[in-house]
C-alpha cells in the first residue's frame, strides 16, 4: 500500500500521476483515513465512494490544483473533497480568516473535512452511492458556508439571552434580577477603568471594600455595621463559621428550610463547623422550648425566613419581637437569614407584605442575612448587617476573603441601593419592581398585538389565545402570593394527530436565535408577557418565522 507523500506540490501534479498512485481505491481511502496529518489525508483519494470514482478522485485534485478541467471527468453527481488550502486559498474564506484568525479556521476547515470524509467512507463500506446533499456537497462555496455556521456555533457563548415567559420574574435559573441601567453603566465603566476598589483616596492608604456600600446600608437598614459577600448561602456560612464553630445553634424544626439545588440549612450548618440543635416541632415551636434549649454550649439563636413554603393549619412559630429578650437574657446573638430580603414595605406598591430588612433590625436582631439579586433586585451577592461588634469578628474570619466579592459586584450594588433613597420612583427606575407592579392591561394590549403574528408562524396546527394568567415573584419570595398577568396560550389545534405537539413547540421555541422560554402545564404552552418589556417586542416577534412547526 502506498503512503501519500507529504510535498502538496508531488502529490498530484497532473490526473494521470495521481490515478497512477491509486492502485486500489479501497486501500487508498484506507490509507488516507490513518493519516495523522489531515491535510495529507484530504488530498490522498479521499474523496472516493467507490473504486470506480478512483481515478475522478485523484483528476479532481490535479485539475483544482491546475486550473484546467481533468480530462477523467467524474460522473455527473460524483463527490469529491477538495484540499484543505484551497479552501483557505479561496477569496470567500477572507473573510472567515479575518474574524475568526487563520489558526481556529485552518482546524475548523480539517475538522469539516474530517466529518465529510467519514460520511463518503461510511457509504462506500455500505456499498451505496451518495447523492450530493448538504452534509456531503464538496462545492467550495458550499463548504465555507458550512465551515461558517461552525465556526459561529463554537465561538458562541454558552451564556445567552433568552425572552423569559415562564411567569416567574425572579427565576433562579435565568439570573433572577435584571439590573437597572444606573447599575449596568456602573458595571461598564468598572470594567474599562481602574478603580479604588481597595484603596482610601482621601488618605492615600489601603482602604476596605466594604466601606463603599456600608453607608448606604446602614441608611436604608438601622443597622450599626455590614458586610458582603458572593451569596447569602455564603453569608449564613460564614455568620456560623464565626460565631458557632464547635457550640450549638438552636433553630426551630419548622425553619429548617431546604432551597433549590438540595441546600439545606442542617447541612451548611454542619460545613461551618456548628452543632445544630433543634427545638419545637415541625407545625408548633413555643418560646419555651428554645428557653430550655439555651446553655453553656449555646453560641446563637436562629431564625430562618420560610420564603419557599408556608405550613397552614394548627401551627405556632415564635416571632422576633417574642423571642429577642429571650436571646438577650440568655446573653445569646439572635440571627435572621431572611433568604429574599427587601429594604422597602411592598405593601405601597400593590404587592403582598414581606418583611423588610429594617423591621428584622427593630425587632431585635442582632444579624440578619439576605440576598442581594432576589426583591432587592441588584447584582448576586450575600449581604450581614448588625451589631458592630459581631460584624467586626466576622470580617476578620479568613474565610470572609474567599467569600468576598470583586469591584464588578460593589459597582452594581452602589447605584440599586442608592434608588432606595427615592422609593417614589422606585416603581420606575428598579427594574424587579417595575416588572412586579407592570399593569395586566399593558400585558393584555402586547399579548393581542402578537397574537395573529404567532398564529401565523405556527399555522393550524395550534391555536393561539390571549388569556388571563398568574405570575409568581419566585427565588422563594412570597411562595403563596401570585400576580394578575396576561399572554399567550398555545395549545394544539382540535383534531391534530401529532404526539407531543407542544413538547416540539416549546423545543422550537428554545431553539430560536434569542431562545423563549415558557412553562407547560394543562396542555396548554403559556407565555406569560410580563417580562417582556416593549422595546423587546419587536426583536421578539421577528424571529417567529423563523419557527418550523409540523402542520
Amino acid at each position: 500500500m502506498n503512503t501519500p507523500p507529504a510535498d502538496a506540490t508531488n502529490r498530484a501534479t497532473t490526473a494521470p500521476d495521481a490515478a497512477a498512485g491509486v492502485a486500489d481505491a479501497r486501500a487508498t481511502v484506507d490509507a488516507a483515513v490513518g493519516v495523522a496529518d489531515s491535510r495529507v489525508a484530504v488530498d490522498a483519494a479521499v474523496g472516493v465512494a467507490d473504486s470506480r470514482l478512483a481515478v475522478d478522485a485523484a483528476a479532481s485534485v490535479a485539475g483544482a490544483r491546475t486550473g484546467a478541467d481533468s480530462p477523467h471527468c467524474a460522473a455527473p453527481g460524483a463527490i469529491r473533497l477538495p484540499a484543505v488550502h484551497l479552501i483557505l486559498s479561496d477569496a470567500g474564506c477572507e473573510a472567515l480568516i479575518a474574524e475568526y484568525g487563520r489558526v481556529q479556521t485552518l482546524e475548523a476547515a480539517r475538522a469539516l473535512l474530517a466529518e465529510l470524509r467519514g460520511v463518503l467512507l461510511a457509504a462506500r463500506r455500505a456499498e451505496s452511492p451518495v447523492a450530493p446533499t448538504a452534509a456531503t456537497d464538496t462545492n467550495i462555496p458550499a463548504l465555507l458556508a458550512m465551515l461558517s455556521d461552525r465556526l459561529r456555533d463554537s465561538n458562541r457563548s454558552p451564556l445567552r439571552p433568552v425572552f423569559n415567559l415562564t411567569g416567574t420574574v425572579l427565576h433562579t435559573n435565568l439570573g433572577r434580577a435584571l439590573l437597572p441601567d444606573s447599575a449596568v453603566q456602573a458595571v461598564a465603566e468598572a470594567l474599562r477603568w481602574p478603580m479604588n476598589l481597595e484603596w482610601d483616596i482621601d488618605t492615600g492608604k489601603r482602604g476596605d471594600r466594604d466601606n463603599l456600600i456600608e453607608d448606604l446600608l446602614l441608611e436604608l437598614t438601622g443597622a450599626e455595621a455590614a458586610t458582603i459577600v458572593n451569596n447569602n448561602a455564603a453569608a449564613v456560612l460564614l455568620m456560623l463559621n464565626t460565631l458557632a464553630q464547635g457550640k450549638e445553634v438552636i433553630v426551630s424544626r419548622g425553619e429548617l428550610v431546604e432551597i433549590g439545588g438540595a441546600f439545606r440549612i442542617p447541612d451548611i450548618m454542619t460545613r461551618a463547623g456548628a452543632v445544630l440543635r433543634e427545638v419545637g416541632s415541625t407545625n408548633r415551636t413555643h418560646l419555651k422550648d428554645y428557653d430550655e434549649a439555651a446553655g453553656p454550649q449555646t453560641a446563637l439563636m436562629m431564625k430562618v425566613h420560610c420564603s419557599n413554603y408556608a405550613i397552614t393549619g394548627f401551627t405556632k412559630s415564635v416571632e422576633l419581637p417574642e423571642l429577642s429578650p429571650l436571646a438577650q437574657k440568655h446573653k445569646i446573638p439572635l440571627a435572621v437569614d431572611l433568604g429574599s430580603g427587601t429594604l422597602v414595605d411592598l405593601e405601597q406598591y400593590g404587592l403582598p407584605h414581606e418583611t423588610t430588612v429594617r423591621e428584622t433590625i427593630a425587632g431585635g436582631a442582632d444579624l440578619v442575612t439576605f440576598s442581594g439579586d432576589k426583591l432587592l433586585g441588584g447584582p448576586q451577592c450575600g449581604i450581614i448587617v448588625g451589631r458592630k461588634d459581631l460584624i467586626a469578628q466576622i470580617k476578620k474570619n479568613p474565610l470572609k476573603r474567599a467569600l468576598r466579592v470583586g469591584k464588578l459586584t460593589l459597582a452594581a450594588l452602589e447605584p440599586v441601593l442608592a434608588l432606595y433613597r427615592a422609593p417614589d420612583l422606585l416603581p420606575e427606575r428598579l427594574t424587579t419592581l417595575k416588572l412586579l407592579t407592570r399593569p395586566a392591561a399593558a400585558m393584555r394590549a402586547q399579548a393581542q398585538a402578537i397574537l395573529p403574528v404567532m398564529q401565523a408562524a405556527l399555522g393550524a396546527g395550534y391555536e393561539v389565545r390571549d388569556e388571563a394568567m398568574m405570575s409568581q415573584i419566585g427565588s422563594g419570595a412570597l411562595p403563596v402570593d401570585q400576580l394578575h398577568s396576561h399572554g399567550l396560550a398555545i395549545r394544539a389545534a382540535e383534531g391534530s394527530r401529532i404526539s407531543n405537539v407542544l413538547g416540539m413547540l416549546e423545543q422550537r421555541l428554545r431553539s430560536l436565535p434569542l431562545p423563549v422560554i415558557g412553562r407547560v402545564a394543562q396542555d396548554t404552552l403559556w407565555l406569560d408577557l410580563r417580562c417582556l418589556d416593549a422595546h423587546q417586542q419587536q426583536r421578539f416577534t421577528d424571529q417567529l418565522s423563523l419557527l418550523q412547526t409540523p402542520a
